[in-house]
């Protein structure tokens, strides 16, 4: 799925964090990096954060209530 125009970076962390199965960003060459791994978190948003947003990332996820989450969370809604 793609996401735009995160402002909140460790609200989106955070529900990463609650997720069950592997969730994953594809960068720009198509490598896949883990964001389930705090060192990939960091070194992930190194290299597309500035301004205090992120305009798109790809993220992939391997669980139906894993997505629903993180849709909950672009849509401003609670869990």
């Amino acid at each position: 799925m793609k996401v735009q125009n995160i402002t909140d970076v460790e609200g989106l962390f955070r529900v990463i964090d609650t997720c069950r199965g592997k969730v994953e960003l594809v960068t720009g060459e198509g490598d896949r990096l883990n964001l389930k791994s705090k060192l990939s978190q960091y070194v992930s948003m190194a290299s597309v954060f500035s301004n205090g947003e992120i305009p798109e990332l790809e993220i992939v996820t391997y669980e139906k209530e894993d997505t629903d989450k993180l849709i909950r969370f672009m849509l401003g809604r609670k869990e």
